[in-house]
């Protein structure tokens, strides 16, 4: 089928430009923290203390942690780490500026000149306490600070390829129709007690998460459903977390630019049921998850979306041509429990009998939990751009192979359902800077999945955007012309939405892939304001008002 050679870029017109390197707002911390010792802090570091005058430690406290230079208050341990592109005691006399009374570092970081030379340090006010692998302690540390919070309050982690913000959403969805008051820590959106923080990282650095679940407390929250990503596992961010539920989604394809293969990603994952959880839930329709479960180690609950033997098992699955299911929950007794969702798509029934089963792990009744299951919503998620079209429109978060497969199945078995013959219309990139195996992977994935593919901008970071086009328009060409759609290249991705809205007929579906809830697209550095959800309405409102179905082949 033709690659048509995209017109010139035109995405950012008229919208101020954000630097990708704007510091985010400080994470929230309790109002009250009982000091620690220097000394104490040391003594579980293990750490040497090689300020001027080491006996300063006896006399200081701390009362806050960060990893953050610009984030430090005064009382706080500053955690200098080394990382890809720098080492966090180049900032130390910025965090020592704003009154940190202790840096953690590392051999290494104590020779810098921003700690070594820093006049706090140098006057022996500040001691510097030396460790092998700071990393591996902070998490502990910060816990510590913060009074250990996690052991005072239900936290339910989630980890997984696909669907972790989906189950935490609906897990905590099934904890408030309980009655209690909730936290949720994830990809699109940190909530406490109903009120909304953005998110920075799926899961938060380890002294943010441990000042974050010490606010909670003060909030009166008592449970928290967090995502806990294979970064937040094998970088310690969950390191002093006492969870008291561990779940698993499934596996697949995905940052592989970080972990070195399949089974090292595995085992980053597979740190989350090394004992540190009381219960934990599994869903084993993958083989990577019938791996997790050792029934001799702690409580394990077994899921089965996909109708398999489990202790958990989603029967008679209905589909409606609305996008919602409905299922009945069979649980480990035999009970069973009536349970709808406003979610298409196998994987989220199987997301929600999960979700379903790690609140009835914390005591919650699976009536209650249903009851709050059918009521979640999620943002980015196979959310509806509906302004009354004759033709369906989806922003979809997927942005891995399978994830990107399993939302062109669902949308398929929509139509069937509703009885409707139409095309399936995907817009789809790839993010640069990123795992670059998986993009050929998702052109083929998407090209033999739809009727039309656009091959678009995702987030190029430092690429080049052509070149990551490049790569998933190989593996979408690469596939027999008789197995593929049409597939179409359009750089700019508003230009790529607008293109797929104008070529939809009745009935069809246009899918936006990739970016879901985010709310910029980072090109060179930059970061410029982009909503999916926004340019797919303001595509379809065009459309709308201009008429019928054309494409830019047909005059447009």
């Amino acid at each position: 089928m033709a690659v048509v050679t995209p017109r010139a870029p035109v995405a950012f017109r008229d919208v101020p430009p954000v630097l990708s390197g704007k510091v985010a707002p400080a994470p929230p911390r309790p109002s009250h923290v009982t000091p620690t010792s220097v000394a104490e802090i040391a003594r579980l570091a293990d750490a040497r203390v090689v300020s001027p005058h080491p006996e300063v430690a006896g006399s200081l406290a701390v009362t806050g942690a960060t990893l953050r230079a610009q984030h430090a208050r005064p009382g706080d341990l500053y955690a200098a780490l080394a990382g890809a592109r720098a080492h966090g005691a180049d900032f130390a006399d910025q965090a020592l500026a704003a009154g940190a009374a202790v840096v953690l570092t590392d051999e290494a970081g104590a020779a810098r000149p921003a700690v070594r030379e820093a006049p706090r340090v140098r006057s022996g006010e500040v001691p510097v306490l030396v460790c092998a692998d700071p990393r591996a302690v902070v998490g502990r540390l910060a816990a510590h600070v913060y009074g250990n919070p996690s052991t005072r309050l239900s936290v339910l982690g989630v980890t997984g390829t696909s669907g972790k913000t989906t189950t935490t959403c609906l897990l905590e969805g099934a904890l408030r129709a309980a009655g209690h008051t909730t936290g949720l820590i994830g990809t699109v959106e940190t909530r406490i007690a109903g009120e909304r923080l953005e998110s920075a990282f799926t899961t938060p650095e380890a002294p943010d998460l441990q000042a974050l679940f010490a606010h909670m407390l003060e909030r009166g929250v008592s449970h928290v459903a967090m995502e806990v990503s294979s970064h937040a596992l094998a970088l310690g961010r969950v390191a002093g977390t006492r969870f008291a539920v561990g779940a698993f989604t499934n596996l697949s394809q995905d940052h592989l630019d970080f972990h070195r293969d399949m089974e090292d990603y595995f085992a980053a994952k597979a740190a989350l049921f090394d004992g540190r959880a009381e219960h934990e839930v599994v869903c084993v329709d993958g083989e990577w998850g019938r791996r997790l479960v050792r029934p001799d180690t702690v409580t394990v609950s077994t899921v089965a979306g996909g109708g398999g033997e489990a202790g958990w098992r989603a029967v008679d699955v209905v589909s409606h041509p609305t996008g919602a299911q409905s299922f009945t929950a069979v649980g480990p007794d035999g009970r069973r429990t009536p349970v709808s969702v406003r979610l298409p798509g196998t994987f989220n029934v199987a997301n929600a009998l999960l979700a379903l089963a790690c609140a009835h792990a914390v005591g919650v009744d699976p009536a209650d939990a249903a009851r709050g299951l059918s009521e979640v919503d999620v943002p980015g998620r196979m959310e509806r751009v509906d302004l009354g079209q004759d033709f369906a429109a989806v922003v979809d978060y997927s942005h891995k192979p399978a994830a990107v497969s399993a939302v062109l199945e669902a949308v398929r078995a929509q139509q069937e359902r509703a009885g409707r013959t139409g095309r399936v219309i995907i817009v789809l990139g790839c993010g640069g800077d990123r795992d670059a195996a998986k993009r050929p992977v998702m052109g083929g994935v998407a090209a033999g999945g739809a009727d039309l593919l656009v091959v678009t901008d995702d987030n190029p970071r430092g690429e080049d955007p052509a070149a990551i086009r490049a790569a998933v328009l190989a593996g979408a060409l690469a596939l027999p012309e008789a197995d593929r759609g049409e597939v179409v290249e359009i750089g700019d991705r508003r230009e790529a939405i607008a293109e797929a809205v104008r070529r939809a007929r009745p009935g069809d579906v246009v899918v936006v892939a990739g970016k879901g809830h985010e709310t910029g697209q980072e090109v060179a550095g930059v970061v410029h304001p982009f909503s999916d959800r926004a340019v797919l309405a303001e595509a379809v409102r065009a459309r709308l008002a201009g008429g019928g179905p054309r494409s830019r082949g047909e005059g447009a």
